[in-house]
């Protein structure tokens, strides 16, 4: 599977998902999900192949490696991530309670992390994601993509549901449907006669980047930094332009422009970004293991105040010490269209994709 297959698949997808939910959204860049995600009928759950590949896995985090035949008899959750994926993100309060809720009742959930960009594919960059993200359910590192083509799979985030005889009975791809996907695991364990399942939900309080998305207010597709998928670049400038059109992007300073990323040759490089959504992230971070760039944001020429991300104080300035998605904006409501600056204080810094919620 090319990279091009993969992204004009999403590219489909999105768009029709788009619609379906009326927003009007242009959906023409490549993205990681469906905004609200695309599955099968509810009613009765069919047989869509089996449970296999797990074997092909190159590492096994939070457990030794499983196997198809030596989980028959459970029920089985597989959720393809990849830790920058800020539409898996959203969707990781529901799987982390499920995997809390029903363990004990024979559900197994596995993370198959396929990575997208080159640094997921370091280990310890995927341990640090498992640690922080608080994730104790056992992770399959799929760095050959050999799991994600067994499945014959095309999203971050996707949920396969496998019931205790080895098939697939049920998929949703993407954000969304949590109430559904939740009673898909009730009926596979009932099927499995476990008794006492009962029919309640899971009540998250998802807090930071895992927060849905305002998708009333979300006018801004992701969007890639790289020349193999970048869309609406509108040049390099000697200073940040007064104004841009929306979701139109500029870049000021010395800046390398790899296939999949920006780098920054010289200190006091920018990005300019105008977008329209309540939140703002850039995945990013120091080319060189164990050192850090300092950034500045100014959200329409003044510091971010109210409408910092995690990732900055009110004067907006941050720190980038790992390669991993920032939160820089979060504002308060009116939303509206607004212009983003951010300035790198040191050099070194490599960006990938903006992303949106």
């Amino acid at each position: 599977m090319t990279r091009a297959m993969t992204q004009d698949r999403r590219r489909f997808l999105a768009t029709a998902a788009a619609t379906i939910a009326g927003l009007e959204l242009a959906m023409s860049s490549s993205t990681k999900s469906l905004l609200h995600g695309m599955t099968a009928p509810t009613g009765e759950l069919p047989v869509d192949g089996a449970l296999s590949a797990l074997g092909s896995a190159t590492q096994w985090l939070n457990s030794p490696p499983l196997s198809a035949a030596g989980l028959r008899g459970k029920v089985v959750l597989i959720d393809f991530w990849t830790y920058t994926c800020i539409n898996w993100l959203r969707t990781l309060p529901y799987v982390r309670a499920w995997a809390a809720k029903y363990k004990e009742q024979g559900l197994v959930v596995i993370g198959a992390h396929t990575p997208e960009f080159s640094f997921e594919k370091n280990l310890e960059n995927v341990r640090r994601a498992v640690r922080d993200m608080r994730i104790d359910f056992p992770i399959a590192v799929d760095n050959d993509y050999a799991i994600w083509r067994a499945f014959n799979n095309q999203y971050w985030p996707a949920l396969y549901f496998i019931d205790a005889q080895g098939h697939i009975r049920h998929q949703y791809f993407g954000e969304g449907e949590y109430d559904q996907s939740e009673r898909v695991i009730q009926q596979l364990l009932t099927e499995a006669g476990i008794a006492g399942i009962g029919h309640e939900l899971v009540s998250v309080d998802a807090r930071g980047v895992e927060a849905a998305a305002d998708w009333d207010s979300l006018a801004s597709p992701e969007n890639y930094l790289g020349s193999e998928r970048t869309e609406n670049f509108a040049g390099r400038v000697v200073a940040a332009p007064a104004r841009l059109r929306l979701n139109q992007w500029a870049l000021s300073g010395d800046w390398t422009v790899k296939r999949d990323a920006l780098v920054l040759n010289k200190a006091n490089g920018r990005i300019a970004y105008r977008f329209h959504a309540r939140d703002l992230h850039l995945v990013m971070g120091p080319a060189a293991r164990g050192t850090s760039v300092r950034f500045r944001v100014l959200i329409d020429g003044q510091p971010a105040g109210a409408a910092h991300g995690l990732d900055v104080d009110d004067q907006g300035n941050g720190t980038a010490t790992e390669q991993r998605l920032y939160q820089l904006i979060r504002q308060p409501k009116p939303i509206a269209d607004r212009q983003f600056e951010i300035e790198f204080l040191n050099s070194g810094v490599e960006a990938f994709a903006f992303t949106f919620g």
